[in-house]
């Protein structure tokens, strides 16, 4: 059959049944149909198709994706958060064919050798996953071959841009503020410094997404017909059939199939008649791949989850799962924009900002079609002297937590070379963002159902900015200041964007100061040594000084502004069920045989990089975990 929008009718049963079509779901059904051509897998994905599609392939559109009317994304809307200045934060969680991998930022970021470990789980420490890790990558950078693969599906290289003096400024004013170079900061034991960013691309700049590496090329090499893909059908809930034994002390229902219905974005019925429900059932296995949002959602209205919440949402109570949905947790994101004196071919205003279209740069082959802005990221932590100046509540977590694992960083910070908003908001020119994310953070919220129907509400809470002692926010706060230290040392900055940053009071002495625009080209990122510590045009500059004030200044608008790094997991925990666990080593759902979960929500702790290198160790460590259990053999 191939890839369809309607399952032909004599496809009433398959061997196995893979829910969701994101990252890990592609690597699972990738991998299982090459171990055996003759197993039959159906992949039911709510969105649409992803292959050969521009939005997709070219990096330098990753933005469009969240741009309202897309409907390339899910948009799940949380409850309004009195932390968050009463806003209903949005999470966007891939909507189309490859998931997150498709329409990401395309971030090459692994995890710590310490993120794994702590998920205290046999197979899954971090000597257990790294071979994991290679597999999946074919890597085009720095550092020791053997940290990171060579012949993987998954494409990771500079792609077709860089800035270059961009970055060797970037670098150099970091410098002046305490932090390194670092060549390679994914082999799992490396921190604290800024590094030549790569990104999920390959060298002739085409996005990597795990539809394009693992799905499309067996759909149309003709050798695996069993392989299905059902696209723009939503899957409602996991069907089940008595079993024939009790596993780990459930019910003993077996998965035997599910329910789905055409996704409401891609159709539309003249009549006014609800979408049908139909259905389709596994012979084999049901492998739950919604991602850390939409997974949850799956297995309570297929009756898993907290009986309480079940029972209110009106579904029958299949096996008694109160961590489903339980432990939601995200990075939190905040950019903040600069006025630079950067060339246009240096950042990518010109698409955001409606200069020019995509379009009409890959006709003229413009190398920043290949590109996603951001040359320069981290893994950052404080110094102690700045851990005690955020008093003794967070001196005692950072003991607890940090102090004596140094590997752990305690912010990510980024450089985008563009304008990351409202366009109506800025005048046209060239912008760069500074961008900020909670590697670990102490917040947690939930998400839930209502009702059994797809289009139900939700009872989301994100949960941002809710830890004791506002923790959270402080780290925010540090990273601020010091990004506003490194881009202040850099001859491209221009001044900042005021409505993007925190509006200090006239008196304070951290407000904004001008920037002399006759300074331009007086220094012009060339010039080295006695440079090192000053800025635009060579002179000095002293830090901020921040009163206790401005830091409450700073906090407002953190809580008015701060959004998700679209870094979703831990709502389908691998951990032991008395500990709110959901699944087992295995992926196994407690409490049900015939189905496992396979995506970042089985995360049990967060992990201080960007989480789809994460999402594909899963898929790859799942396509393993599969593949012998039904006895295809050994993975290649």
């Amino acid at each position: 059959m191939g890839l369809c929008k309607e399952l032909p009718e004599d496809i009433k049963e398959v061997d196995v049944i893979i829910a969701g079509g994101g990252t890990a779901a592609c690597i699972v059904a990738g991998r299982l149909a090459e171990a055996d051509p003759g197993l039959s897998i159906l992949v039911i994905e709510g969105g649409a198709n992803n292959y050969n599609e521009p939005s997709v392939v070219q990096p330098a559109q990753f933005l469009t994706h969240i741009a309202p009317g897309s409907t390339s994304a899910i948009f799940y809307k949380a409850v309004k958060s009195s932390y968050l200045a009463d806003r209903e934060c949005i999470v966007p969680s891939g909507g189309i064919l490859g998931g997150g991998s498709s329409i990401n930022f395309m971030m090459y970021t692994r995890a710590q050798l310490e993120d794994f470990d702590s998920w205290k789980t046999p197979g899954w420490t971090a000597d257990e996953v790294l071979p994991y890790l290679k597999k999946l990558e074919t890597y085009h950078g720095p550092g020791s071959p053997s940290h990171h693969g060579a012949s993987g599906p998954i494409h990771v290289s500079d792609s077709t841009m860089r800035v270059k003096r961009v970055e060797e400024e970037w670098l150099r004013a970091a410098r002046t503020v305490g932090y390194p170079e670092i060549s390679d900061l994914q082999s799992l034991d490396t921190n604290n410094g800024f590094q030549r960013w790569l990104r999920y691309a390959s060298p002739d700049g085409k996005r990597s997404d795990t539809a394009h590496a693992y799905l499309h090329p067996r759909l149309n090499d003709g050798g695996h017909p069993n392989l299905h893909v059902l696209v723009e059908a939503k899957v409602v809930r996991v069907l089940f059939e008595d079993g024939d034994g009790d596993d780990a002390g459930g019910s003993g229902k077996r998965a035997c199939g599910v329910e789905y219905t055409p996704s409401a974005a891609f159709t539309s019925r003249l009549d006014g008649a609800p979408a049908p429900k139909l259905q389709v059932r596994a012979r084999r296995l049901v492998v739950v791949a919604c991602g850390a949002c939409g997974t949850p959602l799956v297995l309570e209205r297929s009756g898993v989850g907290n009986p309480a919440i079940l029972q209110k949402a009106g579904v029958p109570v299949v096996t008694d799962l109160p961590g489903v949905g339980h432990d939601y947790q995200d990075h939190h994101l905040i950019l903040y924009p600069y006025k630079t004196s950067l060339k246009p071919e240096e950042t990518l205003d010109d698409f955001y900002l409606g200069a020019t279209s995509f379009e009409e740069a890959a006709e003229k082959n413009d190398p920043r079609i290949g590109w996603n802005t951001c040359d320069i990221a981290s893994k950052l932590r404080p110094t102690d002297a700045e851990v005690a100046a955020m008093g003794p509540e967070f001196q005692d977590a950072w003991d607890m937590d940090f102090r004596d694992q140094p590997n752990r960083p305690m912010m990510s910070m980024g450089l985008l070379n563009a304008f990351v908003g409202d366009a109506s908001t800025v005048d046209p020119g060239q912008y760069v963002s500074v961008c900020s994310f909670t590697t670990y953070p102490y917040s947690r919220g939930h998400i839930h159902i209502t009702g059994p129907k797809v289009e139900d509400e939700l009872d989301f809470n994100v949960g941002f900015f809710s830890d004791p002692h506002d923790l959270d926010v402080k780290k925010q706060i540090w990273a601020y200041k010091k990004g506003r230290e490194i881009i202040r040392r850099t001859w491209f900055y221009r001044g900042e964007v005021p409505v993007y940053h925190p509006p200090f009071l006239s008196s304070s002495k951290a407000g904004v100061v001008s920037v002399d625009r006759d300074l331009e080209g007086a220094y012009d990122g060339e010039a080295t040594g006695d440079t090192e510590a000053k800025g635009q045009g060579g002179q000095e500059i002293e830090n901020f000084e921040y009163s206790p004030e401005d830091d409450k200044v700073i906090e407002q608008f953190i809580r008015m502004n701060i959004d998700t790094t679209w870094h979703s997991l831990g709502t389908a925990k691998m951990a032991p069920r008395e500990e709110m666990g959901v699944v087992d080593k295995d992926l196994n759902v407690y409490g049900a045989r015939g189905l496992k979960v396979a995506d970042l929500s089985i995360a049990p702790e967060n992990v201080g990089a960007n989480t789809n290198n994460t999402a594909l160790m899963i898929g790859e460590k799942a396509a393993d975990i599969i593949i012998k259990e039904l006895g295809l053999g050994l993975p290649v």
